[in-house]
């Protein structure tokens, strides 16, 4: 890859990934903020920043935003998470200047008028009902909750309708200049786009930014544990997990290589032991999130409610066998899929600027896509069954929402994973 980073005197690291090929650029800034950042009583503040980021400036009306970066064609958006918020957009080549500039206005002028204060608190409320009543989105909300009880990092990243109402706009204006600072940002660009150039106009753009922010983050801990909720549904929604790997850990790729042979794909086990030779579910997946500091893994499933008495044994049952079963075969296949999904996300211009920005914050470095594929390649059997005995030794989290009255008791489940 043909990556360069520069870092300038206030903190402000800004990357760039060339693509001759490739007439557009995506351009974004990502900041080391979000919801393990925010104070209980403050749950959601980060989401809703990012809402009302876009609706005007000291320039511009959120119209306008709108109306420039569409009148060139373009794209512009955002996204909140645990660990960070990302403002990104894509353009043109030859409107790389004019999608920075509206990524730093809005991150650095943002006006947030008390009448789109109000207006966007409204629409937030409204996506928080709206996951609420989608029971395969906030069946992980309460899953993350179980596996961090009271923790900032397994709080909803929406927040909740009631918190939300009640945030005041000094609030959220005193969390952006506390929390939006040059050393917690990344500014990345991939696509046709030239070093020298985009640090200039980045350099020039960002220019208010203060040098320091504030730093509230609190340590991970995995607690694990047992959620259950009655409703009138059609299927019943679960999520079975375990305690996972923090970015860093050596574990990590192992992990990552585990996730994918148990549940990663149609030729996964869990797909072929559940969906194919017992028709028990129409959805099965397997998960690995990682954090700076631990992680999680986890299945999620639907599956109705006289089925379930028969999937959640198998879900266990293939878990433990991790530790004790794994194939060559399997191996190879789980190796491939990684390999091929990581080197497919060659190919956006919005990942790999993304890639980039989320390796300087993870990492504090450009890791070599050669280094990845190597480190994937490395992973074998005993490196499969090690982290498999690992993470059956920490307490499980359950969550499930529908008819449950068949789902087995926590302490069965949980003696079936240890």
């Amino acid at each position: 890859m043909s990556v360069q980073v520069t870092t300038l005197a206030n903190g402000l690291r800004i990357a760039t990934d060339y693509m001759s090929t490739v007439e557009t650029a995506s351009v974004g800034a990502w900041v080391s903020v979000g919801t393990r950042h925010e104070k209980p009583e403050l749950n959601g503040i980060s989401h809703l920043l990012e809402h009302l980021a876009f609706k005007g400036t000291k320039r511009r009306s959120a119209l306008a935003i709108a109306e420039e970066i569409e009148a060139v064609g373009g794209h512009l958006n955002a996204y909140t998470s645990r660990e960070n918020t990302a403002y990104y957009a894509k353009v043109l080549k030859e409107d790389v200047a004019l999608a920075v500039d509206i990524i730093a206005d809005i991150l650095q002028h943002a006006t947030m008028e008390p009448e789109e204060l109000e207006r966007e608190r409204q629409v937030v409320i409204q996506e928080i009902h709206q996951s609420n009543d989608t029971p395969d989105d906030i069946i992980f909300d309460h899953f993350q909750e179980t596996a961090y009880p009271n923790q900032a990092i397994g709080r909803p990243v929406l927040g909740e309708a009631s918190l939300i109402e009640g945030l005041p706009r000094t609030a959220v204006m005193d969390y952006m200049k506390g929390q939006y600072s040059a050393s917690k940002i990344v500014v990345a660009a991939a696509g046709n786009v030239d070093h020298d150039v985009f640090v200039k106009l980045a350099e020039a753009a960002f220019c208010d930014l203060p040098s320091d922010g504030l730093t509230t983050n609190e340590q991970t801990v995995y607690k694990g544990g047992d959620y259950r909720e009655v409703r009138d549904l059609e299927q019943v929604h679960v999520v079975m997990g375990l305690d996972g790997i923090a970015y860093n850990d050596p574990d990590y790729y192992p992990m990552s290589v585990l996730s994918t042979l148990l549940g990663g794909g149609m030729s996964s086990r869990l797909f072929q032991e559940v969906r194919e030779k017992r028709g028990l579910v129409y959805s099965i997946y397997s998960f690995a999130s990682s954090f700076e500091d631990g992680g999680i893994f986890g299945v999620y499933a639907g599956t109705g409610r006289d089925e379930v008495a028969e999937l959640m044994p198998v879900i266990c049952d293939e878990i433990q066998k991790l530790t004790e079963q794994v194939g060559e075969d399997e191996m190879a296949r789980a190796r491939a899929q990684l390999k091929a999904s990581t080197l497919m996300t060659l190919e956006s211009t919005a990942s790999r600027s993304e890639q980039i920005a989320r390796q300087l914050q993870i990492f504090d470095r450009i890791v070599p896509m050669e280094e990845v594929l190597e480190n994937i390649e490395k992973v074998d059997v005993s490196a499969v069954k090690r982290t498999a005995a690992r993470m059956v030794q920490s307490k499980p989290t359950f969550a499930a929402l529908g008819p449950i009255e068949k789902v087995e008791d926590f302490n069965t489940l949980m003696a079936r994973l240890n």
